[in-house]
């Protein structure tokens, strides 16, 4: 299946190449890349940016008309089911991402809360329509009456160990037990919280079960007695919004809005250990895995954390692409994926070993991250930010390197750097473009001066003998870098701000976009548009790239599409791709052209098969505000990101995109770095709030990406 999943593209293409196709590419420590080199010794091998593991797998199951409030895997893992306060309980193929059948409809309110039985025959859903359902999982329909007796919402079910029972909790401050052949109830309500019930479950052995409740306790009771055991279990100073017993029973684990996990000890009544921090918001949902050993949970904060349950830690980073509240959390039985319900509609299936962001975010910023660069080596990263500061980061430890880089008085919209990597180039508000020692964190020289307005965007070029700028003033500039002075007049046409600039990868000519709506191109060396302006978008330009052969142009724009150029007739290439709901800011092309990247003020990053002009899998998402600035990494295996949420992210661009080489396919393995470094024995280098393929890079990718103002935020 992961198989399938990372690599359809081939086989989905071409039929007769079937799995053959897409087999080179498979990571070399998995069965599938070493069976079949035996039999098809001549299959291709891939040059560089190989993959020794499978990457993470997320899986976005689409159908609820809104929120999805409860999701649980069936006991043999293949199936999930879902609850959404659009009142419908669905079911669906965990594998494969299909819903089966249609919707089970008979709630006439949200759905609060669904499971499975023991074995995976029957479906319980608990509803705001004061009622528990019991249904069929396999001809999806209810079976018998409604189980009713709560006097408000039930938030919470459960199904017994063995099948029999079912439990519920309700916001009439109570927890119900019920007879799940019968359908009646068992015994008289379980009394004792002073708030609404959230959450409940039975232990292993079916004796106990728990509940949570907005009391901010814990509660332990007798299920054959009725009768609570012992006192409350206190320490969380909010609402409990959800309990589960370990396998064993013998601990408890809750999730709350004071926005911790904790662990209680069943027999003594008493926390152990300090609470589990991290989440930035409310906790809704937690579980266990079913050896014991992890701990999932789910919060407000839109993120899924797993934890080390002896040790008390959280295990990597928080596993982000949610876009509203997380509400429920499962373990699939074997522990290898967690399936996560959110308030955005959705249903997502993780790789519990993974995850798919790589590493933390690189915090460090105090205000928007503007733009973002790769050092040409990849193990460096520049960024630029409203702060007014431009920081350098350790790629591979996530940690920042020196201090921040000062001296301008306003927002830093642009950075780069140049392509030795000895030098940064930055561009700001305060009208100037400033040039660093990316060794020595220090200014090179006084800025350059001449921009009357905002500068916005700024690049090296392919020699970095000289910086290009793009401004407020409507006009783009050309800068000797090393004397430090404009060479030659402005180029102005644009009618409205000039929003970014880039290179040709021969460094002839530029490309810039503006807020008049057009992209234009220019002459180097005579300072005069070439032909006339290219022109489709409806709304801003925030961005441009040229493609490594330079034959093709993307621009990215407020109308929200992304549009791709034939840089020699000046005439658009296809329909314009279209899939983002807001700003389009940033945007780049792939070190090898077939692939292109944009992100977007709706929070994501898209990448799209630039021949076809489809998006390639789902958007990449886990910011939390405004997407200004994206690259690929020069083997186009990973992808940073920068945000307004202050945050620099990198993330595996495997999975979500085609896996292609980075050189081409007859190369050898000698001259593939060369191929990487150059084109038209040039180095690459693109620029803006745009990315830049710099190459003299020997495994990734420099880029830049620049941006907006104020009056855009």
């Amino acid at each position: 299946m992961k198989f399938i999943h990372n690599l359809s593209n081939g086989p989905s293409a071409s039929t007769p190449h079937l799995y053959l196709s897409a087999l080179p590419f498979a990571p070399e420590g998995s069965l599938l890349s070493k069976a079949p080199r035996t039999r098809f010794p001549c299959i291709a091998k891939v040059a560089a940016g190989h993959h020794n593991k499978w990457p993470s797998t997320q899986i976005l199951l689409q159908g609820h008309t809104h929120i999805v409030t409860s999701v649980a895997f069936s006991p043999d893992g293949t199936r999930i089911v879902s609850g959404s306060d659009d009142k419908t309980v669905r079911l669906w193929d965990s594998e494969r991402g299909m819903q089966i059948g249609r919707p089970l409809q008979g709630h006439t309110h949200y759905v609060r809360s669904v499971a499975f039985s023991p074995d995976g025959t029957r479906i319980v859903s608990g509803s705001d329509d004061k009622t528990v359902r019991v249904w069929d999982a396999e001809k999806g329909v209810q079976i018998g009456s409604p189980l009713q007796g709560h006097a408000y919402s039930v938030g919470s079910v459960a199904f017994s160990p063995d099948g029999t029972k079912v439990v519920s909790g309700s916001d009439d401050k109570t927890v119900r037990v019920w007879d799940a052949e019968r359908g009646v109830q068992i015994g008289t309500p379980l009394q004792g919280h002073t708030h609404y019930v959230r959450s409940v479950a039975f232990s292993s052995d079916g004796t106990r079960i728990v509940s949570g409740s907005l009391d901010n306790t814990v509660r332990l009771w007798d299920a054959e007695r009725v009768v609570q055991i012992g006192s409350p279990l206190q320490g969380h100073t909010h609402y409990v919004s959800s309990v589960a017993f370990s396998p064993d029973s013998t601990r408890i684990v809750s999730g709350s809005h004071d926005k911790t996990v904790r662990v209680w000890d069943v027999e003594q009544g008493v926390q152990i250990g300090t609470p589990l921090q991290g989440h930035t918001d409310c906790v809704t949902s937690v579980a266990l895995s079913s050896d014991g050993t992890r701990i999932v949970s789910g919060s407000d904060d839109k993120t899924v954390r797993l934890w080390d349950h002896e040790r008390g830690v959280q295990i990597g980073s928080s596993l982000q692409g949610h876009t509203h509240y997380v509400r429920s959390v499962a373990f699939s039985p074997d522990g290898t994926r967690v399936a996560s319900g959110s308030d955005d509609k959705t249903v997502r299936v993780w790789d519990a070993e993974r995850g798919v962001q790589i590493g933390r975010p690189l915090q460090g910023h105090a205000h928007y991250v503007r733009s973002v660069a790769f050092f040409p080596d990849g193990t460096r990263i520049a960024s630029g930010s409203d702060d007014k500061t431009v920081r350098v980061w350790d790629a591979e430890r996530g940690v920042q390197i020196g201090g921040p880089l000062q001296g301008h008085t306003h927002i830093v919209t642009s950075v780069a750097f140049s392509s030795d990597g000895t030098r940064i180039v930055s561009g700001s508000f305060d009208k100037t473009v400033r040039v660093w020692d990316a060794k020595r964190g220090v200014q090179i020289g006084s800025p350059l001066q001449d921009h009357t307005h905002h500068v916005t965007s700024v690049a090296f070029s392919p020699d970095s003998t000289r910086i290009v700028s793009g401004s407020y003033d409507k006009t783009v500039r050309l800068w000797d870098a090393e004397q430090g002075v404009q060479i030659g007049s402005p180029l102005q046409d644009h009618t409205h701000y000039v929003t970014s600039v880039a290179f040709s990868p021969d460094g002839t000519r530029i490309v810039s976009g503006s807020f008049d709506k057009t992209v234009r191109v220019w002459d180097v060396e005579r300072g005069v548009q070439i032909g006339s302006p290219l022109q489709g978008h409806i709304h801003y330009v925030r961005s441009v790239a040229f493609s490594p052969d330079g034959a093709r142009i993307v621009s990215g724009s407020d109308d929200k599409t992304v549009r791709l150029w034939d840089a020699e007739r000046g005439v658009q290439i296809g329909s314009p791709l279209q899939g983002h709901t807001r700003h389009v800011a940033s945007v780049a092309f792939s070190p090898d052209g077939t692939r292109i990247m944009s992100g977007s003020w709706d929070k994501s990053v898209r990448v799209w098969d630039a021949e076809r002009g489809v998006q390639i899998g789902s958007p990449l998402q886990g910011h939390t505000d405004y997407v200004r600035s994206v690259a690929f990494t020069c083997d186009g295996t990973r992808i940073v990101s920068g945000s307004n949420d202050q945050t620099v992210r990198v993330w595996n661009a495997g999975r979500h995109v085609r896996i292609s080489n980075d050189v081409e396919r007859n190369v050898s393995q000698s001259n593939k770095e060369s191929m990487c470094l150059l084109v038209n024995g040039k180095p690459i280098s693109h620029f803006s709030d745009i990315v830049v393929f710099n190459p003299i890079c020997n495994r990734k990718l420099l880029f830049i990406c620049c941006h907006d103002v104020n009056e855009w935020c």
